[in-house]
């Protein structure tokens, strides 16, 4: 329940941060965020997964990729997980998409989207 009503926020701070801020100082923030030394549990990663996939069904608006991955990486970096946001495009037809890896594989996101997207950046 805590990390349900934690993605909640962060999806609430997310929305502030977009509407206030430029791209530029939310990747900086991501960028910036530490990774906490004490992991909870060998089943965290798929306990914060399931907690965002509840707090976007709950939110009163729709959450998309970037919202998501931005939500994600905080989570699993606050509790000891090194996940990565990762943006990436697609040429024809031109589409970006954000998701969130962790030792290289994607998590919470669908099987080939590493194969579908060009990997712009890292953070």
């Amino acid at each position: 329940m805590i990390l349900f009503l934690q993605a909640l926020f962060v999806l609430l701070a997310y929305d502030i941060l977009s509407a206030l801020c430029r791209f530029q100082t939310i990747y900086s923030m991501v960028r910036g965020w530490t990774v906490n030394s004490k992991t909870d549990g060998p089943d965290i990663i798929d306990r914060v997964c399931m907690a965002v996939n509840y707090a976007c069904v709950w939110y009163p608006k729709q959450a998309l990729c970037l919202q998501r991955s931005f939500v994600t990486t905080y989570l699993l970096r606050k509790h000891g997980v090194a996940a990565q946001m990762v943006l990436g495009a697609q040429k024809l037809p031109f589409k970006a998409h954000a998701w969130v890896e962790v030792d290289g594989q994607a998590i919470n996101e669908r099987s080939n989207v590493q194969a579908t997207y060009a990997v712009w950046d890292k953070c």
